[in-house]
């Protein structure tokens, strides 16, 4: 693989790589080993042909096909591939993986990150031992749930044993002497014969006196106590007596429980209070008077309890055993199934010929990737012993190719910002190029200060440091974005340094860093006290906004003016950029029209207006001097520009698609029967499908947006000054009003809590809420100011069969 990525060509940025169609006749022996080679290859992106496949049985005619091919698959799924049999195996042995990491994250074990190595299984070895772990780990779950149920039961039953009996003593005075107990309360434990042996020994000898005062003693959950008690009180007309005390050990239950005695008389009430514990879930135990026969009952529930609790830890030790072993292997498996799975998924996009044994499969692939691919091929063929080789061959393709563009990592996040607007169409100019600069400078000029800058700095550096180690981990999705753009944070922490030192900000407070200020002459001494204001007596400030700006009544005046402007050249400079890019987009694709009635007007429109306006500013700085803001010739060029947009194009493709089909009812030689049949219709359903009205309405709708947008455009890049001045000005509220006035108080505490307010409100308004403001605004700007003078984004993303993008998906 290393041999390969050092043979690829240098990457082309500015456009997408050029592709190519190809098809795939692979011999049925060889197809599982060659399309896993291809995943690992990662460079060739296969298309579905089921649904194509149907398509051929049938000959139908074009306008006849829709209906057809709907009801031929209306009752089809895709379970009636040829390899859904393996699919479903997969499936399932990826379920037993996920229910084995379930029970490793449930007993507080972790798996290994890193494969263990170890003997290569093929995937039957795989799914037999996979179906021995879950038997295991089913059956040692079960045994464990029931002793832990017998387990709970044993502790609630001491636990009645031991409050109940307190209350039977409390109240022996009452109770009639030969009154022992009901034996019918007894709570059901006919499962396990130790606990059942310990309860026959109960006292059942004598029989019971039915006038006599009896009791039920059990435990349930205590959010239950309240209602249980008042519908006993009802049901018994009030004819009882109710103790409670709660549980004071932990069962292995979430819910507190309390434990419960109830005293009544008469067979009835007995009857009506047992369904109601029923009724309410309370869990009912015997207990007997004589208090020789509660500490031997006692004892032996104790004792059962230390066994259990052995069985249990050992049961729990064995598990965890279990567990760990199959957690060394974990990752492994679950890369190997899901690889096979993958490769199966492939498979059965691919027609399997019967007659001749054989898989066809078609796709799309970069150029610079055919040697590789044909030399991962020849491999699969030789590793499979076949006697046959994989035939590959370009085909001509009337669709449009999918975009690749290779990135890199300091790339690859510029390249995400621009396809979540939308994919590049096929080898159309890619706007990620220039976003590298243009994105994190147009974000430095709204967030220009070099203190924030540098805090900025500081977490990109960070994340970057971290790069190793915080790839290989599962991020939050706020970090994981974070982390994604960490490049990107470093650009905009660099240039909003830059811009903040020509604003001459730092947290709002400037500097004298470039030397001293070109204003410092101010009393009546000076030579040119004539003159109001400030008054320079030396030369202009070397790089940046004069410090002696900050405080003046001339301040805001003076930084909006500069701002404003800036942000006037900075947007007419992009916006040109984006038109000139459509120009060589038109010149690649050979489309002179383009060029004639698109570029040339549209440049002309908006320098005329907007392009002049940038030049008076540039003259006015350098020189001085004014100029009127608008020129007669340049109104009539941007008044003859609008039209020249709007009616050549659509009249000229008119004329030319006459010219080209009149006469013409002939198409382009089919190479099969069905191409025979449809394609000579062909060149008149074209002609037929051209629409004049619609192109002109198009074409008008596309020169009313540019003319509207010129202006609407300029106007947005003003929010590069807006941001700015509301960053600045937020930043000197929190200096003046918070960290100095704090500071102007001889008390430490108050300086403490100054310092602490103004910290938190720059890191969390100022460094997080003033940092995505502006980052949303440039990308604003990108999307629609920029992009949309070339940009169509109507493509759609190569997405190669790889194993490492199946592995990314997954994590």
């Amino acid at each position: 693989m290393d041999r390969f990525i050092d043979d690829l060509p240098p990457m082309d940025l500015m456009r997408s790589e050029k592709m190519m169609f190809v098809q795939l006749i692979i011999p049925v022996e060889s197809a599982q080993r060659a399309v896993s080679y291809l995943g690992e290859l990662g460079l060739l992106q296969f298309r579905d042909l089921w649904l194509r496949y149907e398509r051929c049985r049938f000959q139908v005619k074009e306008q006849d096909f829709v209906v057809a091919f709907n009801y031929l698959n209306s009752d089809k799924s895709p379970f009636q591939r040829t390899f859904v049999n393996q699919v479903k195996r997969c499936g399932e042995m990826s379920r037993k993986l996920r229910f084995f990491k379930e029970q490793i994250n449930k007993a507080g074990l972790q798996s290994s990150v890193h494969p263990v190595s170890g003997p290569d299984l093929d995937l039957e070895e795989l799914e037999i031992q996979l179906a021995e772990h879950e038997h295991e780990l089913i059956e040692t779950n079960s045994n464990s749930e029931k002793l832990r149920q017998t387990y709970n039961e044993l502790l609630e039953f001491k636990m009645v044993l031991q409050k109940a009996g307190g209350f039977l003593v409390s109240s022996n005075g009452h109770a009639v002497a030969e009154e022992t107990e009901l034996s019918e309360n007894v709570y059901s434990m006919n499962d396990y014969a130790d606990t059942a042996s310990l309860l026959e020994q109960d006292i059942r000898a004598g029989p019971s006196n039915q006038s006599g005062l009896r009791f039920i003693s059990g435990i349930i959950c205590k959010s239950k106590v309240l209602r249980f008690e008042r519908m006993l009180f009802r049901a018994t007309r009030g004819n009882m007596l109710f103790n409670q005390a709660p549980a004071d050990e932990e069962i292995m239950d979430p819910v507190e429980k309390t434990i419960f005695v109830v005293f009544f008389s008469g067979e009835q009430a007995r009857t009506k209070i047992l369904k109601i514990c029923e009724a309410f879930g309370a869990n009912c135990y015997p207990v007997s008077e004589d208090l020789t026969k509660q500490r031997q009952i006692i004892r032996e529930v104790l004792s059962r309890l230390s066994e259990l609790e052995a069985t249990l830890d050992a049961g729990i030790r064995h598990r965890n055993k279990a567990l760990t072993s199959i957690g060394f292997h974990l990752t492994k498996w679950m890369n190997m199934v899901r690889r096979e799975k993958a490769v199966y998924d492939t498979l059965n996009m691919l027609n399997f010929d019967v007659t001749k044994k054989c898989l066809v499969g078609e796709g799309w692939c970069p150029i610079f990737a055919k040697a590789q691919i044909q030399e991962v091929l020849q491999r699969a063929t030789f590793d499979s012993n076949s006697q046959v080789g994989t035939i590959f061959h370009v085909m001509d393709s009337m669709e449009s190719p999918p975009t690749y563009f290779r990135t890199n990592r300091f790339t690859n996040a510029f390249q995400e910002i621009v396809d979540a607007y939308g994919v590049a169409r096929y080898q159309e100019a890619n706007p990620a190029v220039y976003a590298v600069i243009t994105f994190p400078f147009l974000f430095a000029v709204m967030f220009g200060d070099w203190g924030h800058g540098i805090c900025l700095l500081l977490g990109a550096l960070v994340l970057i440091a971290q790069e190793r180690k915080l790839s290989n981990q599962k991020l939050g999705s706020f970090m994981e974005m974070l982390f994604g753009g960490r490049y990107v944070l470093l650009l905009m922490s660099l240039f909003s340094i830059y811009c903040g030192l020509i604003y001459n900000e730092f947290f709002s407070v400037p500097f004298h860093i470039f030397g001293g200020s070109a204003y410092r002459c101010r009393d009546t001494t000076c030579s040119d006290a004539y003159t109001a204001g400030l008054v320079k007596y030396r030369e202009p400030y070397p790089f940046g906004v004069d410090p002696s700006w900050r405080g003046s009544r001339s301040e805001l005046p003076f930084l909006n003016s500069l701002k404003m402007k800036m942000s006037i050249l900075l947007g007419v400079t992009q916006m040109n950029l984006g038109i000139i890019l459509s120009y060589f987009d038109a010149r690649f694709f050979g489309s002179s029209l383009d060029i004639r009635y698109q570029f040339v007007p549209q440049l002309i429109f908006l320098n005329s207006l907007f392009g002049y306006l940038s030049l008076l500013i540039i003259i006015k700085w350098c020189t001085g001097s004014q100029a009127d803001l608008y020129h007669i010739l340049l109104l009539l060029l941007a008044t003859v520009a609008v039209p020249w947009m709007l009616f050549p194009k659509p009249f000229i493709l008119r004329k030319l698609h006459t010219e080209r089909f009149q006469g013409r009812t002939y198409g382009i030689l089919g190479t099969s029967e069905m191409d025979l049949e449809v394609e000579p219709d062909s060149a008149r359903q074209h002609h037929e499908d051209f629409n004049f009205s619609e192109i002109f309405v198009h074409q008008m709708i596309h020169s009313i947006e540019f003319v509207l947008g010129a202006v609407s455009n300029t106007a947005s890049y003003l929010r590069l000054w807006a941001l700015s001045l509301a960053h600045s000005e937020l930043s000197t509220v929190f200096y003046e009003k918070v960290l100095l006035l704090a500071w102007g108080y001889d008390n430490l505490v108050i300086r403490l809590v100054g310092l602490a307010v103004f910290a938190f409100a720059t890191a969390f308004i100022l460094l997080m809420m003033e940092t995505l403001s502006a980052f949303l605004h440039a990308l604003r700007l990108h999307w629609v100011e920029f992009q949309n003078k070339f940009y169509h984004g109507d493509g759609y993303k190569f997405r190669p069969f790889s194993f490492a993008l199946i592995n990314d998906e997954e994590d």
